[in-house]
């Protein structure tokens, strides 16, 4: 039997650490909205046997996932790179570089992502990448991981992104519409 945790920014070792099975304890990441993302990041822990790797990359293949393997550090692979760009368009944005709708188009058009970086935050929630830049910071004391007070004073609002039907955007309205942040 497999042990394993979906975190985005936990230390895969310190949960297993609690487990007594250290060695079959490993984290899957999967991607929000799963039945769309095709990656899945394995993150084996200093403990995890080469056995539990194999099954759990063998587990992500047999659901049509692309598993890609990832050493236990907060935020992995994608939110190592992606949580900067993100917490920068809304450093950015709060200091009037350009409109929300302005940046997120940019990106969009001009590097070929899929949406732009704050439709992307409001997707994944604001408290949760708040939560997950916090983790990154406090582990690496690096700037480019330091939520910005926009982000913090948006959260304390209340203003999540899609789950509270305000963020970056006000969902309460169709289409959604950018909201002035400062």
């Amino acid at each position: 039997m497999i042990f394993a945790s979906n975190t985005s920014s936990l230390p895969i070792a310190a949960m297993a650490a609690v487990t007594g099975r250290a060695d079959r304890f490993l984290g899957l990441h999967f991607f929000s909205p799963v039945p769309m993302m095709p990656l899945v990041e394995v993150i084996r822990s200093v403990a995890t046997s080469d056995e539990t790797v194999d099954r759990a990359i063998r587990f992500a293949r047999s659901l049509g996932k692309e598993a890609v393997a990832a050493r236990d550090t907060p935020g992995f692979i994608v939110n190592r790179l992606l949580v900067p760009y993100m917490i920068d368009a809304a450093r950015e944005a709060a200091r009037g570089l350009a409109s929300i709708l302005d940046i997120d188009q940019a990106m969009k058009l001009g590097c070929g992502h899929p949406m732009g970086p704050l439709t992307l935050l409001d997707m994944i929630g604001l408290d949760t990448a708040l939560k997950v830049a916090e983790v990154m910071y406090q582990e690496f004391r690096e700037p480019q991981f330091a939520p910005p007070p926009v982000l913090r004073r948006m959260v304390t609002m209340g203003y999540l992104g899609r789950k509270s039907g305000r963020g970056f955007y006000d969902y309460s309205v169709t289409p959604p519409r950018p909201v002035a942040v400062t």
